[in-house]
């Protein structure tokens, strides 16, 4: 059974001794946005939980959840459709799955899923290593340190270590996005 997201940053503000007050100073949201998140009131965008996890110092791949029900033989090589774990943020519009079938290795694969005129936020995402992706589906507008570039299916991108970037789906059905992070510090 996969645990709300908010759910899993209520336990783990807890587990690090940390107020709402606290997390508050430490992302700059306000008091009534984290609890509403907590409480799955609130839509959390991945700029969100990108800010959240480096306060609760994790990495967002920390809340990838879902059981590892494969085969034992091929659970450190394989990762069945139907074993995935993911990251729902639904009501923000974006699905992550992490493609990848361990979190330990130096390279690790995400299936990002954004409903139309979904993105991740307007603050950004602040990379920790080395990105790219593939659009399997749909088109994404994609902002790299100022420069802007719009992408269909079929198109593949490369980002820089250190920087922001920006991803939004500015169209009428999903956009699918197949990640490779590097290291894996999603």
């Amino acid at each position: 059974m996969r645990v709300p997201i908010g759910t899993q940053i209520r336990e783990l503000r807890r587990a690090r001794g940390l107020t709402l007050t606290d997390l508050k100073n430490l992302t700059g949201r306000s008091l009534g946005n984290l609890s509403e998140m907590e409480r799955g009131v609130s839509p959390i965008n991945l700029d969100a939980l990108d800010a959240i996890a480096r306060a609760l110092d994790v990495s967002i791949n920390w809340f990838f959840s879902g059981a590892d029900n494969g085969p034992a033989d091929e659970r450190d090589y394989v990762v069945r459709r139907n074993a995935r774990r993911g990251i729902n943020l639904s009501q923000a519009g974006t699905r992550e799955e992490l493609l990848s079938p361990h979190l330990t290795g130096a390279l690790e694969l995400v299936m990002t899923t954004f409903a139309p005129g979904m993105g991740t936020g307007e603050n950004g995402r602040e990379r920790r290593g080395e990105e790219g992706g593939y659009v399997l589906s749909g088109t994404l507008d994609l902002t790299v340190d100022g420069k802007s570039f719009h992408l269909e299916a079929g198109d593949s991108f490369q980002l820089p270590k250190a920087g922001k970037h920006w991803c939004h789906n500015p169209g009428a059905t999903d956009a699918v996005v197949l990640w490779a992070i590097s290291p894996a510090t999603y």
